[in-house]
């Protein structure tokens, strides 16, 4: 899927109020590079897309995050907005044989709830972007995890974390219940997470030490599809492009976060020092 940009060069001029003309010349180009663009008789060059793109965030007009509200205002009953965030583009169909293994919940595509949490996972990718996704849950078998034992356990396994514990009843039933459905809502595991989950897994910390160390780190939700008949529940609505001064702007967000996440992480182990069980408790 292309990106929207005609549409997009309109928005920006509408949102900021000024003509093709002012426009040309604050980005330093002719007025019918602006006009040809607007009515999609010119294919926009990377370079020409990264300009406007930086010229409107610059002028505070956060484009996608507009989008992805009068996208939500727009759903139609019982389908959510999903949003996932690809490195460069998505080709062809959505397949989830082709996706890497050793994710959360191993082979699926995965997405977010909102714009913030997707761009934050690929603002360090130079061709990064954004896809906005209609999802219809009808006829679907869905499993919800929050964040306790079972949730971190099978992101263990599926890590692979847990292999000297991969044939224990209790491992094979979470690997089960983790692939009898076909979407998975569960809460993120980025990689600072997963380190915590190693810590339980190695025996530095209880079950509950880490539970309470992970919601410190709260990420929010993700959706994971992992049957073939569950990504034909999920339509492309829109590619948005994100701009070099955009991803520098939620790089800085994830950094500070992330800070205050370590900091909570600290104060959890000391609080929940003593509580719970060990892994080898639990895989006794």
């Amino acid at each position: 899927m292309d990106y929207n940009f005609a549409q997009d060069l309109l928005s920006i001029r509408e949102i900021l109020g000024i003509s093709q003309t002012e426009l040309s010349e604050q980005l330093g180009v002719e007025q019918a590079t602006i006009s040809r663009n607007e009515t999609r008789n010119n294919a926009p060059s990377i370079k020409f897309m990264e300009k406007v793109y930086n010229y409107a965030f610059e002028k505070g007009v956060k484009l996608n995050r507009l989008k992805e509200m009068l996208w939500k205002e727009n759903l139609d009953v019982n389908h959510k907005l999903l949003f996932h965030g690809a490195k460069s583009e998505i080709e062809g169909d959505i397949d989830v044989s082709r996706a890497r293994i050793n994710n959360d919940f191993g082979r699926g595509f995965y997405t977010g709830e909102n714009y913030s949490q997707a761009i934050t996972f690929v603002s360090g990718f130079e061709k990064s972007c954004i896809y906005y996704l209609d999802f219809d849950d009808i006829n679907l078998t869905g499993k919800k995890y929050d964040v306790n034992q079972e949730w971190m356990m099978t992101i263990a396994y599926y890590r692979g974390a847990l292999d000297e514990y991969k044939n224990h009843p209790y491992v094979q039933k979470l690997i089960d219940e983790s692939r009898n459905c076909d979407y998975i809502i569960a809460p993120i595991a980025d990689n600072r997470m997963f380190q915590i989950i190693n810590s339980f897994i190695s025996g530095e910390i209880t079950d509950e030490q880490c539970k309470h160390c992970l919601a410190a780190t709260n990420l929010g939700y993700q959706y994971v599809f992992i049957s073939e008949r569950s990504v034909k529940n999920l339509k492309i609505v829109e590619r948005c492009f994100v701009s070099d001064k955009e991803k520098d702007h939620y790089k800085n967000i994830r950094v500070e976060e992330s800070k205050l996440g370590e900091d909570k992480v600290k104060l959890a182990r000391v609080k929940y020092r003593g509580q719970g069980k060990y892994i080898d408790e639990i895989l006794v």
